[in-house]
């Protein structure tokens, strides 16, 4: 290609990519169900938008260290302290049950249905076992169910899909090899694989823990050093054995998770940032790669190997995983309702099924776009009904607001008390002992932990958390809190206002909606309060009271609208009012 399509083609892609997630959000839709027939489409329509083309034999080494930077994106969210007793159990159970019965299911079902000799059989049954974060992330995303089951669903999804790499790569071996012995020895090396795997996480952790505690560089260069030492250690972990990187990537992630003491940036918009277009591309790149003539005679049989996966296989995974624990009929059903497949089966057969056709194995024409078709197919089904699904079964989120009041100080008590009386859920967090033990006391649930930490996954349990209330007397601390915060929670986060002229550090100076209405800011507050004023709830129906001043309304679904400096939600019957009431 000349230069000028190459800057084309990788300009196209990027356009694309990102169009594509943008067109998704507007929609509402799962993004990976505009991506797959986008980057079809453009593969089937122009020249350009091909990745094997543009970067040659550099397209699967690029597409392994790609798929190493999600999967240690996603390690960091996995903490070995909210994954435990039953949920551990359920989740070890879905990894290697699900490997072994979904693989002989697969190549059982690939013989008679794709008429695929047994050597391709178990090649494409290898490449299905995977799910991936990836697929399940932006779905759980996009459902938002119980937390257990976002933390068992997205455990699973970033674990097999290093395990399903590596079984992969060694039944590709094994099948080159054209061989019954070949392939039990092949297939013998794997726990080698999970040595070397999770030797090169350890070294890359060791060093990435030194440049993080010892030189301790700003957020920009710390991201830097994450990226450089994850990209480094999957590539020389591939390097030594095939698809050992992705092992190494999540040992990594995880490892820099659960360390204590160690001071990861607070903030990562920049690694979020790039794990996303990483997807984007990802997914545009590989589906191009799928020829409508491949496709031809694959289609329906595909379909039909999709459907028994999702109706049969995985559910009786989900039974046999979760028997004997305390996971309910609902939470099971949904369990077994959620196994798509993703860029790691996409790349595993992308990168094997060309070399498997050139050495004439017969029926490794099929392995691509029979994968691809079985992705299209489990994301467009789980899409589509994953949230009507999640909502028959009653294991969605409620949506009834789960406020964080931070602050510990009579008017932030009085004020959750309020809160709760009206049916919220409230949780609570405050850094001196004696907040704590007024909280306590009160009979407030409080939130252990550091709460900046906790923004990061590595403190207070903020999971579920649908908005932040910063009531501390320290304007400045309010500010600085607001700020990370709103990088970091999908909830919407408030302040007090400070004084008038306010002389204050950081607090002039920063954004964030301020609480209440005008005037009333942080100093005249605690002034009203010092003199009496107290939280009430009354019906919103009707006027205010005289002297009464509207804090918040809770709608009838349990919604919390707070007023702030720039609006005041309008009351409508049903409506129960949070006052300031002057004093008696």
């Amino acid at each position: 290609m000349t230069p000028d399509q190459i800057l084309l083609g990788v300009g196209l892609f990027v356009v694309l990519a990102a169009a594509s997630q943008l067109l998704a959000a507007q929609l509402r839709i799962p993004a990976l169900l505009v991506l797959l027939p986008v980057g079809f489409g453009a593969g089937a329509l122009t020249d350009t938008v091909d990745p094997q083309q543009l970067l040659g034999p550099a397209f699967s080494p690029l597409v392994s260290l790609a798929v190493a930077v999600i999967l240690y994106d996603a390690g960091l969210g996995l903490e070995l302290r909210r994954l435990q007793a039953h949920n551990r159990r359920v989740v070890v159970r879905l990894i290697w049950l699900g490997t072994l019965i979904t693989w002989a299911a697969a190549t059982a079902l690939a013989v008679p249905l794709l008429d695929m000799p047994k050597r391709s059989a178990v090649m494409l049954g290898a490449i299905l076992v995977v799910s991936g974060p990836t697929v399940v992330g932006p779905l759980l995303n996009f459902v938002r169910p119980t937390e257990r089951l976002q933390r068992i669903l997205i455990w699973e999804g970033t674990l097999i899909d290093p395990v399903g790499g590596i079984l992969g790569a060694f039944v590709f071996h094994g099948v080159v090899s054209a061989s019954g012995d070949g392939l039990r020895s092949e297939l013998g090396g794997f726990w080698l694989s999970i040595l070397v795997g999770c030797a090169g996480g350890a070294v890359g952790t060791a060093v990435l823990w030194l440049v993080l505690d010892r030189l301790r560089p700003n957020e920009i260069l710390g991201t830097t050093a994450q990226l450089a030492a994850v990209i480094g250690t999957a590539a020389a972990c591939d390097a030594l054995r095939d698809d050992t990187g992705l092992i190494a990537a999540v040992v990594m992630g995880m490892a820099m998770a659960n360390l204590p003491g160690l001071d990861l940036p607070v903030r990562r918009p920049f690694l979020e940032t790039l794990v996303s277009l990483i997807i984007g591309l990802l997914f545009v790149s590989i589906s191009a790669t799928v020829t409508p003539a491949s496709l031809r005679h694959v289609v329906l049989p595909a379909l039909g190997l999709a459907a028994a996966l999702v109706l049969v296989v995985r559910p009786v995974v989900a039974l046999l995983a979760t028997l004997g624990t305390d996971v309910s009929r609902a939470e099971r059903a949904f369990v077994g309702w959620m196994a798509p497949r993703g860029i790691v089966a996409a790349a595993t057969a992308s990168t094997f099924s060309a070399t498997l056709v050139a050495k004439g194995v017969d029926g490794a024409q099929r392995l691509l776009p029979a994968t691809f078709v079985v992705i299209v197919a489990t994301v467009t089904v789980y899409g589509l009904t994953a949230y009507p699904v999640a909502g028959r079964l009653g294991v969605l989120r409620p949506a009834r607001s789960r406020p964080l009041l931070v602050g510990g100080d009579a008017f932030a008590v009085d004020l959750g008390l309020a809160l709760r009386s009206l049916g919220l859920d409230v949780l609570m967090w405050a850094g001196a002992d004696t907040e704590q033990d007024r909280i306590t006391a009160a009979g407030l649930e409080l939130a252990p932990g550091e709460l900046l930490a906790a923004a990061t996954g590595a403190g207070a349990e903020l999971e579920g958390i649908t908005g932040v209330l910063l009531l501390t007397e320290e304007d400045d601390f309010n500010a600085l809190a607001s700020t990370t915060l709103h990088e970091t929670l999908e909830g919407a986060v408030y302040r007090l206002a400070p004084a008038a002229g306010s002389r204050g550090v950081v607090a002039p100076y920063t954004g964030g909606e301020a609480l209440f209405g005008p005037g009333l800011t942080r100093p005249e507050l605690a002034r009203q309060y010092g003199e009496g004023a107290r939280v009430t709830t009354s019906p919103a129906d009707g006027g205010l009271p005289a002297g009464h001043r509207l804090l918040f309304l809770v709608k009838p679904d349990g919604r919390l609208l707070p007023v702030t400096e720039d609006r005041t939600p309008s009351r409508d019957p049903g409506d129960s009012a949070v006052l300031l009431s002057p004093p008696a």
